[in-house]
């Protein structure tokens, strides 16, 4: 910014700031210009209109001057694209057209999805979706359940805890739950599925080793690393190729649900659309006789 403009600028501040023309100095009119670039003219009615609230003069005159900074580029760009870019007119004016036109549909299409479609999902329709397409959700990674806990190697009880943690009495296991809050060992539970990769994130391995044997057992697991030991039980495993549970995939089918009533209520307003355009005589097909030879062509074409 070179801040050619400032004598004018500060000159008509007032003017571009006041609340009405009448409160301020008539120097200048709404219809003076600032700037000119050819037969281009930017008035001080348009710098008015654009002015942000609250600015203060010092900042009032930054943003006048870089508005008509920005104003003069863009009239310079334009008139140098119709210069260098005037034989391509026409295809410009086309793109600009299906681009109002594409606005204008998806607009109208949004209405109607916005007063004809229930948005609403039921875990009943979810679930009966997720039914109907149990093909569509296979796992492509394995998921586990399961629980990790990290025990200082100085705990002396530790074999009476990993027993209470292989147990599967509730009671031993509200015994297990109860030494791991006393001793301050931090315990990672996994009662729903979450991916194996997760899961590993929780114990100290090398990421670059793959540890697909640990899926197979059902014991405890331990790995001792910085004067811990890590001590972890697998419990549920599911893996590639089986059915993906419900609760990992129930976001994704509320979705898909969604995107079908979407279709469903366009697709619907379209054919009413037409056929009360065709009744009423607004629309109608000019040479029916011409169908047949047209299908035989675009057959003819694909078949070659």
């Amino acid at each position: 910014m070179y801040m050619r403009y400032v004598g004018k600028i500060i000159a008509i501040l007032p003017l571009l700031v006041s609340v009405s023309c009448r409160q301020s100095p008539q120097l200048f009119s709404d219809d003076d210009v600032l700037a000119r670039v050819d037969r281009k003219s930017l008035r001080i009615s348009e710098v008015q209109r654009m002015m942000p609230k609250g600015l203060s003069g010092a900042d009032s005159v930054d943003y006048v001057d870089a508005y008509i900074d920005r104003w003069m580029v863009k009239q310079l760009k334009l008139q140098q694209a119709e210069l260098m870019f005037s034989s391509s007119a026409a295809d410009i004016d086309r793109m600009v057209e299906e681009y109002r036109q594409s606005l204008l549909i998806r607009k109208i299409e949004q209405y109607y999805l916005d007063t004809e479609m229930r948005s609403e999902v039921t875990d009943a329709e979810i679930e009966e979706y997720y039914n109907r397409h149990s093909s569509d959700f296979l796992l492509t990674k394995p998921v586990v359940k399961g629980c990790i806990v990290a025990i200082s190697d100085g705990y002396s009880r530790r074999e009476q805890l990993l027993r209470l943690m292989g147990s599967s009495r509730s009671e031993d296991r509200r015994d297990f739950e109860a030494l791991c809050r006393k001793n301050n060992f931090p315990l990672t539970e996994f009662d729903e599925w979450v991916d194996f990769s997760e899961f590993l994130s929780y114990v100290p391995v090398l990421r670059s080793v793959k540890y697909d044997d640990m899926l197979s057992r059902r014991n405890i697991q331990q790995i001792h690393h910085n004067r811990t030991y890590y001590c972890f039980r697998i419990t549920d495993v599911l893996r590639p190729g089986d059915r993906t549970p419900l609760f990992m995939v129930r976001d994704n089918i509320r979705r898909i649900i969604i995107n079908q009533r979407q279709g469903e209520v366009i697709r619907d307003y379209e054919r009413r659309l037409l056929d009360d355009a065709v009744e009423n005589g607004h629309a109608k097909v000019m040479h029916e006789d011409v169908a047949e030879p047209v299908k035989g062509c675009a057959d003819s074409i694909v078949n070659n």
